[in-house]
């Protein structure tokens, strides 16, 4: 039904489907096609591996990944490594390089999870139809990629496609945040906040500690280089602990008051039940509080990601 306030806005700029008779032939032309066989602008199937073809955003997701790495080699080989403490270097390191996996693999799950793509093209005839719409029952697409457009779904001019409960598009993770990697997301941004958080603290350690001695007994580099690693390493926590603890909290707050970023932007009013604080978690993160609500490899099936690999080299599609 989309008899409410909210929708009626929506039909200014989302055209309505006229009538049975309408020209549905022009989800054709709809921009951002997939890649492949015979599935081509369905998401949702069991052989669709989503990936989006943006230069900017893979560039993006290529500088994070390099950022954390580089990360990882600065806290491993000049701070860690070199110390005298056995026990200080082990728990460091275990605790460092398990949160930055969990980050990365946070990120992944953020950028090739579909994030609740409509399907693309399916204002037909025979899916008006099934519907078994009701008399006076009015539904809209949008005429951008020609898909009958569901409550609180936005169409993003990057992915190219309406994304359910779109929070907002990320180049960073090279991907739109909506109704299905919202919870990788805000996993991401709590990993790097922590690791970004546990590199300032070495750093202080570490300065601490070698004005003491000799700086060429702190690290196997030369005082100059350490110095200057050390120095961009903070720049980059510092940078990234502002940004991604601020988006976390903002994350947080939306899925506690069950409104997306650009539903607050712009200042819509709900028509849909809202599900308040632990509801709202819940339907993200799924089932009761547990650890886990902080494991991004849950649901992940190994046989599943092998079909896809062995699938992309037969001639599987992408997402784009």
């Amino acid at each position: 039904m989309q008899s409410s306030n909210h929708r009626l806005r929506d039909m200014e700029q989302h055209h309505p489907l006229l009538s049975a008779g309408a020209d549905v032939e022009t989800g054709s032309l709809a921009a951002g096609v997939m890649v492949g066989g015979p599935h081509a602008g369905h998401t949702g199937g069991n052989r669709t591996l989503w990936f989006i073809q943006d230069s900017c955003g893979m560039v993006c997701a290529t500088m994070t990944w390099f950022l954390v790495l580089y990360a990882e080699f600065v806290v491993n080989f000049v701070m860690l490594l070199p110390a005298k403490n056995f026990w200080y270097s082990l728990l460091n390191g275990a605790t460092f390089n398990s949160l930055a996996v969990l980050a990365l693999a946070s990120h992944l799950r953020t950028m090739l999870t579909d994030p609740g793509a409509v399907p693309k093209g399916n204002a037909t005839k025979e899916y008006m139809e099934s519907l078994q719409l009701k008399p006076g029952e009015v539904i809209y697409k949008c005429p951008k990629c020609c898909s009958i457009k569901p409550e609180r779904a936005h169409h993003c001019s990057i992915c190219k496609r309406c994304i359910r409960k779109m929070d907002h598009h990320c180049p960073w993770v090279n991907n739109c945040v909506g109704e299905k990697n919202q919870r990788f997301f805000v996993l991401f941004t709590m990993y790097i906040a922590l690791i970004s958080a546990h590199a300032l603290g070495l750093s202080g350690m570490h300065f601490f500690t070698c004005i003491k001695v000799q700086w060429n007994e702190c690290s196997a580099f030369s005082p100059g280089v350490s110095v200057l690693l050390l120095i961009f390493l903070c720049l980059e926590a510092i940078l990234f602990l502002t940004f991604t603890a601020v988006m976390f909290g903002t994350q947080i707050h939306s899925i506690c008051n069950d409104e997306t970023e650009i539903e607050r932007l712009k200042n819509e009013k709900p028509t849909w039940e809202r599900r308040m604080r632990w509801d709202g978690m819940k339907a993200v993160f799924g089932g009761p509080p547990s650890l886990l609500w902080c494991n991004p490899f849950t649901g992940l099936r190994l046989r599943r990601l092998m079909l896809l690999t062995h699938g992309r080299r037969a001639g599987s599609e992408f997402s784009v």
